[in-house]
């Protein structure tokens, strides 16, 4: 786990049966409601990306946990955040990407002025399940012209196949779990 001191397992919780029955969610507040975790986490990612092979530009994050993280990282790096929010929640022009969901189906929109083409960008999130998510971030970045470098989480489910499919896709992965 590199750097990081804490075993962040002791501060994630999983909830069975949310949001819908078979979903076994895994529950990232205890660790942000933690101060040392919390920092040892930020602290530990900061470390990898200050390195030239994986330094970004900017720093993007899927709504919602992901903006947590991200944003902290960014901050960190001193480098730019960007959001990439739910449809419907951000007033700009927006590019949208529709995706799959183990409970059903989402659609998520940046703002078409959020990347520079050629930007380097890293995509946070705080767990890799199907990696749905973070596919369609990627690809919204991408159709902006950055370059996503690497998704970044906490954690990452296996059975569930998400880092295999972005891998699958091009994408780079690093999960702390």
């Amino acid at each position: 786990m590199n750097d990081l001191t804490l075993d962040l397992r002791a501060y994630l919780r999983t909830v069975p049966d949310w949001p819908v029955p078979g979903v076994q969610f895994c529950d990232i507040t205890p660790l942000l409601q933690d101060a040392a975790a919390f920092r040892a986490l930020i602290d530990t990612l900061a470390q990898r990306y200050r390195t030239p092979q994986h330094a970004p530009q900017a720093v993007a994050a899927l709504d919602a946990r992901g903006f947590v993280l991200g944003a902290a990282l960014a901050y960190a790096l001193g480098v730019g955040f960007v959001p990439i929010r739910k449809q419907g929640r951000l007033p700009y022009d927006t590019v949208t990407q529709s995706y799959e969901l183990e409970c059903g189906s989402a659609t998520l929109e940046l703002h078409t002025d959020a990347v520079r083409p050629g930007q380097r960008v890293l995509l946070v999130d705080d767990v890799i399940a199907t990696g749905g998510t973070l596919l369609a971030g990627k690809h919204l970045l991408q159709a902006l012209g950055a370059q996503v470098t690497e998704a970044a989480a906490i954690l990452a489910v296996p059975q569930l196949g998400g880092v295999q499919r972005l891998q699958a896709d091009g994408l780079a992965v690093f999960t702390l779990l």
